[in-house]
């Protein structure tokens, strides 16, 4: 059984002589659900990039741990039955004319599309049907990727990642691109999925994006972790001042935090 998600002490990354991260510590077990919170450049980016393992850290020493799901190597193949990604890269890479039920399908693979050597199995087609009911897209499963609203999108892509049954669901800046509308009915479909029991990672700078479900917020600022710990520790209006470089008040409504 796997204990811990992340399991990070001392972690730094250099990109063109630049520290973007800078020995950073953390630790995230199972059953959590996180948001990573921070402004642009802040670092967000390159730790999601380590926990995916795309990268890797710059240098290490004996103090330096970087295991992801109890195990400092992966395959990507076998990490995607543990991990679940949906990222504004993978929906740059999905927007073409493949429809969302091609895309599903794609999960079971790793690939962006369907190629005449993957055999889909009537298991497969099963598990694809089921994901995107429980995402309540079925009605759009021959629309192609490319003329489907960002909303839509993106709920296919959530759905491809769940086809495999992940522990844990990474999120990165999921509201992006998304009006008011479809932001809320995406916060109501995450809901959905952590009660289905799947954990949530979400990555982001928007505060909206923070439901009652989430436990612990990890900020992160100029490459470091600023404040980490239980919601109602950490989020305030100071921290957030702090952590965004400009005087800010927070407001939690029953739709959520918002800030002015």
């Amino acid at each position: 059984m796997i204990h811990n998600i992340i399991n990070f002490s001392n972690v730094s990354v250099i990109r063109s002589d630049k520290k973007i991260l800078k020995d950073i510590s953390v630790d995230i077990n199972t059953g959590e659900n996180i948001v990573i919170l921070g402004p642009n450049g802040s670092g967000k980016s390159t730790f999601l990039k380590l926990l995916t393992r795309q990268i890797y850290p710059s240098y290490t020493d004996d103090s330096t741990v970087c295991r992801v799901c109890d195990r400092t190597v992966w395959d990507i193949s076998e990490l995607r039955h543990l991990m679940g990604i949906v990222s504004n890269d993978i929906q740059y890479d999905f927007n073409f004319d493949i429809t969302g039920y091609e895309t599903v399908l794609s999960g079971f693979f790793g690939s962006v599309g369907l190629f005449t050597n993957h055999k889909v199995t009537a298991v497969m087609e099963k598990k694809a049907k089921e994901m995107m009911d429980f995402m309540e897209i079925s009605h759009l499963q021959h629309k192609y990727m490319n003329i489907m609203s960002a909303g839509e999108n993106k709920k296919f892509l959530i759905a491809r990642a769940l086809v495999s049954e992940p522990k844990i669901l990474v999120l990165d800046e999921p509201t992006n691109n998304l009006d008011i509308a479809a932001s809320k009915k995406f916060k109501d479909i995450l809901r959905k999925i952590i009660a289905h029991k799947t954990n949530v990672i979400c990555i982001t700078h928007q505060v909206f994006d923070i439901i009652p479900e989430i436990s612990r917020i990890i900020m992160f600022k100029e490459g470091q972790i600023f404040q980490d710990g239980e919601v109602r520790e950490v989020l305030n209006s100071e921290n957030l001042s702090s952590l965004f470089n400009i005087k800010v008040e927070l407001i939690n409504n029953k739709e959520g935090y918002l800030i002015i």
